[in-house]
């Protein structure tokens, strides 16, 4: 996808960090604003299920329309083609549902800011993704480690300036599914799929997404069901009721770009370069998107502006994308 006549990889982090920003916006917003029906705020569990079926839906669209399903491994039912996960990708299937549910959910705890929550979940992914690579053989370049220690650093700092890890129990629970849901991904993408083959990339996220998307919304029935964080009940208004209400079309919004970034975010994470390299640079552009969103919501709407700590931390993530950006063409031009 990003090899001769394509699109360098930073052009794809661009479209990424700008897919992002209103997904961040949109979905803090639904978060925080009355809803005309309710009366309050919509609660994470009544916004995602929504949001993540019309996710589906137009993911289902995307990979029929676009002609990604003639990649994928297949079996013939009844004279149809129909893509079947390997393995491997049944496992990463699994492993995106986490992330699939828990992204959009870490973006709806009263109390706890966009830039914390989102630097608390990539810290722990930023620490497997040079672990992926030596397990599975991978050389680690230096400009990699070094912004892997500035994102680090950028954690660090959030972290301590607001004293420490302070977390209701939901986000708690949803920071380790999350780190959980990467390391499956990233483990399955090293071995079977960063070969730098387009054709890799579009069976790859066909197999995964088929079982990731039905996954997520059964998986977050499961733990709305079970009443963690006192919010029992909001299932079946979030399944049903939502579709009657004014906000649909907030979450309608929500999908559109979590359709959209679920393919760029492949593209960028299945370069043949190291997970060292690739993981670094999609979560710095996600956690500038989120930083970015939140001081947008500010200027525009009144909302709550990020922390000194939090703006100095995304300084700190733009200075390593420009890093990963520069390094490996300067070392290019130093070899020549």
């Amino acid at each position: 996808m990003t090899g001769k006549n394509k699109w360098p990889l930073e052009a794809f982090v661009f479209l990424y960090f700008l897919t992002y920003l209103p997904n961040v916006m949109i979905t803090r917003a639904v978060a925080t604003m009355p809803d005309s029906l309710l009366g309050r705020p919509l609660t994470g569990l009544e916004t995602l299920p929504a949001s993540l079926i019309i996710n589906l839906v137009l993911t289902y669209l995307f990979i029929w329309l676009s002609g990604w399903h003639r990649d994928a491994n297949a079996v013939m039912i009844a004279g149809r083609r129909i893509p079947v996960p390997t393995r491997y990708t049944l496992i990463s299937g699994i492993g995106t549902a986490l992330v699939l549910f828990t992204v959009p959910l870490s973006y709806t705890f009263k109390g706890v800011s966009i830039p914390f929550i989102q630097l608390v979940m990539r810290g722990d992914i930023l620490i497997i993704a040079p672990l992926v690579d030596m397990v599975f053989g991978r050389r680690v370049q230096w400009f990699s480690w070094v912004a892997l220690a500035m994102v680090l650093v950028a954690l660090l700092i959030t972290l301590s300036d607001r004293g420490g890890l302070k977390l209701p129990p939901l986000a708690v629970l949803t920071v380790v599914l999350y780190t959980l849901g990467y390391f499956m991904r990233l483990a399955v993408m090293t071995k079977i799929a960063k070969n730098g083959d387009a054709a890799t990339v579009r069976s790859y996220f066909v197999e995964e997404k088929m079982i990731a998307l039905p996954l997520s919304v059964i998986v977050l029935g499961a733990i709305s069901a079970s009443g963690i964080g006192g919010q029992a009940g909001e299932l079946g208004w979030g399944f049903i009721g939502v579709w009657s209400s004014p906000a649909i079309w907030w979450l309608a919004g929500i999908g559109v770009t979590l359709t959209i970034i679920s393919v760029i975010a492949v593209i960028i994470l299945l370069d043949p370069r190291e997970n060292a390299y690739c993981v670094p640079l999609e979560r710095a552009a996600s956690l500038v998107a989120g930083v970015g969103g939140s001081v947008l919501l500010a200027w525009l709407f009144g909302a709550k502006m990020p922390r000194g700590a939090e703006l100095l931390g995304a300084a700190i993530l733009i200075a390593a994308i420009v890093l990963l950006a520069l390094a490996p063409r300067l070392s290019k031009q130093r070899k020549a």
